[in-house]
């Protein structure tokens, strides 16, 4: 089936760019909803499409922006090191459970790839009564002994720590919110609280190419499960007050519907706006883009034969698949969240040192096993507010985690005072560049920067 010809007109009015009114209600209606972002307002810009413009004056350090993601994945080998809410991004567990869980996974690295390593060993791990763990380290201790000799401490200290039997001096000083399994049944994704997923039955082959395939499937799939509810909505709605009305005829203006989070964003097809690598000679750039765009087809084709609904076929069109691509090539921030396991030992290092020394002797054998305490979460996400935000080589605000930033939401700070009225800037690239590096830079995002200090410098 050519979905991308049969569904042709569908196609070209979900990528039809909305309106001025459209983008004003949808983003006002985002702004009311976020206590953190009761200081901005979306708007058109002369020359950018649209920007987000100060509604009231801040000073240098001040939270601008904290803005929820719409969609998000994290790194598939940084699984290995951190548990975190495949929603929101948050530490889940215990600091004992992250622990054990990453000294496990530690012990097998040696012999198995990291990606690999989450879907063959975690996925049965985490329970909330522990009896998968184990049953999964009892066929460990049977059928590959050589993987648990690997361990870098007792397989019982281990295991302890796994099942969070054996506690941590002060660790009820950095609890964490609880396990819950993926409702979908997927057992690689993991929240704090309930909610829905799709099974991605193509998510490991793709995580080997490119992480950004796994945030597209994520949009697809998050539309579809909105349009799901919507027609359950309408389809209630009609009982109710007793309409005959055929539903079929109303299917794409409910899709329409669920597609206008993803609409509002800015897109061009991936393989026409990836960046070119500096090993690609220009002469090549034909065959390269050519070549991407048949890695997208892959991947498709691996997406429909996991989730294909037959409903919301024209989301499946390579043309809207390579648009959403895009849309994360030209918007996405690094998603980063600090690690609780780097704060408890920071917390035993600070105690008073008599106290520290008897509490070292149970905390240094596990520091000492650990590879690294401090690794954080790390992926990748796409924030609708921070995204609408433009470029300047002389930025007023920044992307920046505070402290009390311990989510996967992106907080942006002011890095200088920015009046009321003003437009908020950041820099797409390393603004200490040379003017000739940054448009070489910033002619992968397909604009030439005319802020103040690019034409000083002209």
């Amino acid at each position: 089936m050519d979905i991308d010809s049969q569904f042709s007109d569908q196609i070209s009015l979900l990528l039809e760019p909305p309106s001025h009114v459209e983008i004003q209600e949808y983003f006002n209606e985002l702004i009311t909803f976020n206590k953190h972002a009761n200081g901005i307002q979306v708007k058109p810009t002369n020359h950018y499409g649209k920007g987000v413009f100060a509604e009231m004056d801040f000073e240098e350090g001040d939270l601008v922006l904290k803005d929820q993601m719409l969609v998000g994945m994290q790194h598939s080998a940084n699984k290995v090191d951190c548990l975190v809410c495949s929603c929101c991004f948050r530490f889940i567990g215990s600091i004992e459970l992250q622990i054990g869980r990453r000294l496990y996974l530690q012990g097998l690295g040696s012999e198995t790839h990291c990606s690999d390593m989450v879907s063959r060993h975690c996925s049965d791990m985490v329970s909330s009564d522990g009896s998968d763990m184990d049953d999964h380290l009892a066929s460990q201790k049977c059928s590959s002994p050589s993987s648990i000799n690997k361990l870098p401490l007792p397989t019982e200290t281990v295991e302890s720590l796994m099942h969070e039997k054996l506690a941590l001096p002060y660790s009820n000083e950095f609890p964490l919110p609880s396990v819950v399994n993926c409702p979908g049944g997927c057992k690689e994704v993991y929240y704090f609280l309930q909610s829905q997923c799709l099974k991605l039955l193509y998510c490991a082959k793709c995580g080997e190419t490119n992480d950004i395939f796994l945030l597209a499937a994520k949009a697809i799939s998050s539309t579809i499960l909105k349009y799901k509810k919507l027609k359950a909505a309408f389809s209630n709605e009609k009982m109710k007050n007793n309409i005959s009305d055929v539903l079929g005829n109303h299917n794409f203006s409910l899709l329409l519907k669920a597609w206008k989070p993803i609409s509002m964003g800015y897109k061009k097809r991936w393989w026409d706006c990836i960046f070119l690598p500096d090993d690609v000679d220009t002469s090549d750039e034909a065959a390269f883009r050519m070549q991407i765009r048949q890695l997208a087809f892959e991947s498709l084709e691996l997406l429909k034969a996991a989730i294909l609904d037959e409903e919301c076929l024209p989301l499946f069109s390579l043309e809207i698949y390579g648009h959403i691509i895009g849309m994360f090539e030209l918007n996405n921030l690094d998603l980063v969240v600090a690690s609780p396991v780097e704060d408890y030992f920071l917390h035993i290092d600070d105690l008073p040192e008599a106290r520290k020394k008897e509490v070292e002797e149970i905390t240094r054998p596990i520091l000492d096993a650990l590879e690294d305490y401090s690794i954080c979460c790390q992926g990748t996400a796409f924030y609708p507010l921070q995204s609408c935000m433009n470029h300047s080589c002389c930025p007023s605000a920044k992307a920046f985690k505070r402290e009390e930033d311990r989510d996967g939401q992106a907080a942006i700070l002011a890095c200088r005072s920015i009046k009321k009225g003003e437009e908020v800037t950041i820099s797409y690239i390393d603004e200490d560049l040379e003017l000739e590096e940054r448009r070489a830079l910033l002619a992968d995002y397909g604009f030439n920067c005319k802020c103040s200090r690019c034409i000083e410098e002209a």
